[in-house]
């Protein structure tokens, strides 16, 4: 814990550097967001590669092997550490690299504590207060700090604890004291947050789902780089991303869910010790680019397996935003887009409406 805490210092004086540089910076975020234009690539000579290791059913296996290769090339002699992992339900195409390695949360963390407020609604049967709705809402569209320190308060450590547990997110370790961006995370845990928004299951209800996404959705447009980057037209966008400066580089970690009516994939890429925070997010969006296309490529074979059985011509694959592993600028939808009815109770209004009509807590003093 002691070490925890020097790293933030470390952490506030690197913010301060950024300011001094004629930057903006907030604690346990950095704001500056992804440059404009095309960007290249740069290698570390001697990097280490993460091995990448991608799996399917049989008649898909070829594909995950294309999207194994791919995420390789994309890691390849890039700086400091980094972890992936994809999982597409509908294929049963799944890759992790290094999955089990702990990174600082950053800012993803945001989603955990959303998620655990979520949970503990359902389990009292109260809806959320006008007040716990505006500092949600802050948090996952905006990233603001304020507004996910008082939800780290207000939730408390031992809700968010039995929230991961019913996740089954045991290689998750919850940041000490108010250090909420120091939470320990892993691609896999990650993976399996992003699962349980995605796809129906017994811990987060419907109801909260659709909430979490749609906020995820209308995400501000500054802050929709990483995983999106390279998603097909059409899909709906769900995303966290989360950035920190500390004295090894930069933390940058981008989580994405990705739906619409034959879509339902998920990505998380986790990076640490990068000299630059948009290095990072090259990095993310270069993996990114890969995962789409080949997810891509591997959802045209089964349309057109499916077309074959049933004697009809094959669909048109969605079209990837991407033709190449090359990183570019992401394509990503307006800021007004909203999940899917597919992955959502299509009657359910986009929040904040459903849960400030009453508010069933009392609204908690300012911290």
């Amino acid at each position: 814990m002691d070490v925890r805490a020097v790293v933030a210092s470390v952490t506030a004086l690197a913010a301060l550097a950024v300011l001094a540089a004629g930057g903006t910076a907030a604690a346990g975020t950095g704001p500056a967001g992804p440059g404009t234009g095309a960007t290249v690539l740069a290698s570390s000579p001697g990097a280490r590669v993460a091995r990448v290791t991608c799996t399917a059913p049989a008649r898909y296996r070829a594909g995950a092997a294309a999207l194994s290769a791919g995420i390789q090339v994309a890691l390849r002699g890039r700086a400091g550490h980094q972890a992936v992992a994809v999982h597409d339900p509908v294929t049963g195409v799944s890759c992790q690299a290094d999955g089990g390695r702990q990174f600082d949360a950053a800012s993803i963390v945001k989603a955990i504590i959303l998620a655990a407020l979520l949970r503990w609604h359902q389990e009292t049967a109260t809806s959320l207060s006008e007040w716990e709705t505006g500092e949600a809402t802050l948090m996952i569209t905006q990233s603001d700090n304020d507004a996910a320190t008082n939800l780290w308060n207000w939730v408390g450590m031992s809700r968010m604890q039995r929230f991961l547990g019913l996740a089954a997110m045991d290689e998750t370790e919850l940041g000490p004291g108010r250090y909420w961006g120091l939470t320990q995370v892993t691609a896999h845990d990650e993976m399996l947050l992003l699962d349980l928004l995605a796809r129906p299951n017994r811990v987060l209800s419907a109801a909260s789902r659709a909430y979490q996404l749609a906020l995820m959705a209308q995400v501000i447009p500054w802050q929709r780089w990483g995983t999106p980057a390279g998603a097909p037209d059409g899909v709906a966008v769900h995303v966290k991303n989360g950035w920190l400066p500390d004295g090894t580089g930069w933390h940058v970690n981008s989580i994405g869910a990705f739906t619409g009516k034959s879509e339902n994939y998920v990505i998380a890429v986790l990076t640490d010790d990068n000299p630059s925070e948009q290095y990072g997010i090259d990095t993310i969006q270069a993996v990114a680019w890969v995962v789409h296309r080949e997810l891509s490529a591997v959802r045209g074979t089964a349309r057109a397996r499916l077309a074959a059985s049933l004697g009809q011509p094959a669909a048109p694959a969605a079209s990837p935003a991407a033709a190449s592993a090359a990183p570019s600028p992401p394509v990503v939808p307006s800021p007004a887009a909203v999940p899917s009815p597919w992955a959502v109770v299509a009657a359910l209004p986009t929040p904040p409406s459903p849960w400030a009509v009453v508010p069933a807590l009392p609204v908690p003093p300012a911290p």
